[in-house]
């Protein structure tokens, strides 16, 4: 038996709501993917690949055996939040997975899922509480994957913690930036009833840096974590960037995840009978795709001034690194034109815009297949005309000006990454420390604290 790859509930269906895209997936089903687990004497699932470091075989072994409540024991012993990575990781374990190399790699993440949530739904999932308490304090800025993480390794080590949020409600960009296709909230909240059970102590609509000083913060507790993301967004500074109609992406998806969530009455920018064009081919552009699709958008195109990736694994990334390949997201199933080797030159219009002026590009490959320089080729230019465009191309660091840096005297590296000063107790944990990545690496920064 080989991997199952129909997953998700049927497009039609889905790119009408807001509802997680992927169906459940049945106990037999699951019991018989972990049986495909050779159990490796080395296994790379678990060392190579998961930044956590989870129990991947002895997992699978466990569930393939029907043993749920001993596979949620394993996974909870490196895994925090696996209802976070089981919904939304890209799952590096499976890329390392030693059927990799003849066949398709188990499905370690949907696994993960399944027991997570059959923990949850017979009351596994419950408070746990410091054996012993510590008169010690720590003040967590930023309430993402990286400073929950962080908020639960102190905690359970004994200390009094406080997490700071300057949005209404937790989670960062699990919230904030991660589609509810993709990521119900309904599901951090639960999770949030368990960490407060817990002891820990969330302050939300409070800015560090504007409603309380950081360096305050610093002189109060005995340690501060700091975990406040990499909140500026890569630009497009071309001709015709002040014209209407042209955000950044977290603009657009917060927007709709603070309408669902009940924080706003209307959508700031919305889709709706707009031709739609997504500038950045990463993660980020797929869930704009998907979410415009939701909002009723005339059309939807995506681009990328990266040359198309190859459908298999490159040579350039040889197994059991994370393969350089085409990914194919459940939004782009929903309908939407990809293009690629398209560099943006101009947005045009009045005053919104009505279209981009782009120009094809040609790249320089290494001897393995990686894209190294491009070029542009002369007489391809063309309009793409458009509405809306949505610019989701990663994000540049912290900003100079950060008042939560400026306030604590943290350094930043030559990429804008946040420094610790641990001769003052002073933690930079996930991407604000690591520059922009995965939730999974956020959640592994913050069980790393030296405390």
């Amino acid at each position: 038996m080989l991997r199952i790859h129909d997953y998700y509930r049927p497009a039609e269906e889905r790119r009408r709501d807001f509802r997680e895209v992927e169906r459940p997936l049945a106990e037999t089903a699951l019991r018989e993917q972990t049986s495909r687990c050779m159990n490796c004497g080395l296994p790379f699932c678990h060392g190579a690949g998961c930044p956590l470091g989870n129990l991947v075989p002895d997992q699978n072994r466990a569930v393939a055996a029907g043993d749920f409540r001993r596979a949620y024991e394993l996974l909870s012993v490196h895994s925090d939040f696996p209802e976070f990575t089981s919904r939304i990781c890209p799952a590096l374990c499976e890329a390392s997975c030693v059927h990799q190399l003849d066949e398709e790699s188990v499905m370690v993440r949907q696994s993960e899922k399944f027991i997570i949530e059959t923990a949850f739904a017979n009351g596994w999932v419950v408070p746990r509480p410091p054996a012993r308490e510590q008169d010690r304090s720590a003040a967590v800025i930023g309430s993402g994957p990286a400073g929950l993480s962080a908020a639960v390794t102190l905690r359970r080590r004994g200390w009094q913690v406080t997490v700071y949020e300057k949005n209404r409600e937790i989670g960062g960009l699990l919230r904030y930036g991660i589609p509810y296709f993709k990521l119900d909230k309904a599901i951090i909240d639960r999770r949030r009833g368990i960490l407060e059970a817990e002891g820990i102590r969330f302050v939300t609509g409070i800015e560090v840096g504007r409603d309380i000083s950081a360096d305050y913060l610093a002189r109060a507790n005995d340690a501060v974590v700091v975990a406040i993301g990499t909140p500026a967004a890569r630009d497009l500074k071309i001709p015709g960037r002040e014209k209407g109609g042209v955000h950044l992406a977290l603009e657009f998806l917060g927007g709709q995840n603070r309408l669902l969530g009940g924080e706003i009455g209307a959508l700031p920018v919305s889709a709706a009978g707009k031709r739609v064009l997504v500038i950045g081919g990463g993660d980020t552009g797929s869930d704009c795709v998907g979410t415009s699709i939701r909002q009723g958008a005339k059309s939807v195109m995506q681009i990328e001034i990266m040359p198309k990736p190859p459908e298999t694994r490159s040579p350039s990334t040889p197994w059991p690194a994370w393969p350089y390949q085409l990914r194919t997201s459940s939004s782009h199933l929903e309908g939407c034109e990809r293009r690629w080797n398209l560099n943006s030159l101009e947005f045009l219009g009045r005053n919104s815009v009505e279209g981009v002026r782009v120009q094809e590009v040609k790249w320089e490959l290494s001897p393995s297949g990686r894209p190294l320089r491009f070029a542009a080729v002369p007489g391809t230019e063309e309009v793409i005309p458009c509405d809306l465009v949505l610019l989701a191309m990663g994000f540049t660091g912290v900003p100079s000006d950060s008042a939560v840096v400026r306030q604590l005297k943290l350094s930043l590296t030559p990429r804008t990454a946040v420094m610790s000063d641990v001769a003052r107790n002073i933690y930079a944990v996930g991407d604000c420390a690591s520059g922009a990545s995965l939730v999974v690496r956020a959640l592994a920064s913050g069980r790393t604290l030296p405390l």
